[in-house]
């Protein structure tokens, strides 16, 4: 057996890791600057659908500059995801035995689909979250939002959406390494949903009672989803 790597050596792995990782974010960010006309006209597209085609304004003079910024490093964030994720992944992978390298590609594709499907589902919910806290306001309140309010209230939502759908994954981990079993979750239903509603309740940017709908079945369909692919994938 070979004797295990000094802790220098792992530090310099994690340090080349990490310099990937951000190197793909930096390479992301670029490619979403140039496209950021459309990144920025997809993401305004709800809220023009639902505020009659009213534009966003802003207060400052840097504040379209700082808005434009943050839309590339989230759009960067996003693109290089991927990436992230097999670099967390390949920094762990030496530790593992080769049964359980095995699950490393399924495992990695799993939370880049899954985060990817959180974006893509958080998009959909967004124009109906918006729908639901614009009318609210009735007639006599006309919505007058800021750009940079809006760009953040869009991508933590997109982002809560993205990071909640990676669940299943860390549930079905923790089922591998024998700290929970299918059994236990399907007795803890209840539990579940008490859980997966009130931490949806927390981390909805909006706090409204339809974003939080369309957020919690989802999750709890996944759970159970996870639930099945415990019991015969890791029975196998």
């Amino acid at each position: 057996m070979s004797q295990p790597a000094p802790l220098m050596a792992h530090l310099d792995e994690l340090r080349s890791r990490i310099f990937k990782a951000a190197l793909a974010v930096v390479v992301g960010a670029i490619v979403a600057f140039v496209f950021r006309d459309w990144i920025f006209n997809l993401l305004i597209a709800p809220y023009e659908k639902v505020a009659d085609d009213r534009s966003l304004v802003f207060f400052r003079p840097t504040e379209a500059f700082s808005l434009f910024m943050r839309l590339s490093l989230f759009g960067g964030f996003v693109l290089a995801s991927p990436v992230v994720i097999y670099q967390i992944w390949a920094f762990i992978n030496p530790a593992l035995s080769p049964r359980e390298r095995r699950w490393v590609v399924p495992i990695v594709a799993a939370l880049a689909v899954l985060f990817a499907g959180g974006i893509w589902f958080g998009y959909w919910s967004l124009a109906r979250g918006l729908g639901f806290l614009i009318d609210f306001g009735g007639e006599n309140l006309q919505p007058a939002i800021g750009g940079d309010f809006y760009l953040t209230f869009a991508i933590r939502f997109l982002l809560v959406f993205g990071i909640a759908f990676e669940f299943p994954v860390f549930l079905f981990l923790a089922a591998a390494v024998g700290v929970v079993g299918w059994r236990t979750l399907a007795r803890g239903r209840r539990w579940a949903v008490l859980i997966i509603v009130t931490v949806g309740a927390v981390v909805t940017p909006s706090g409204d009672p339809l974003t939080l709908l369309l957020l919690s079945v989802p999750l709890y369909l996944l759970y159970e989803i996870d639930i099945w692919l415990i019991r015969f994938l890791l029975r196998r």
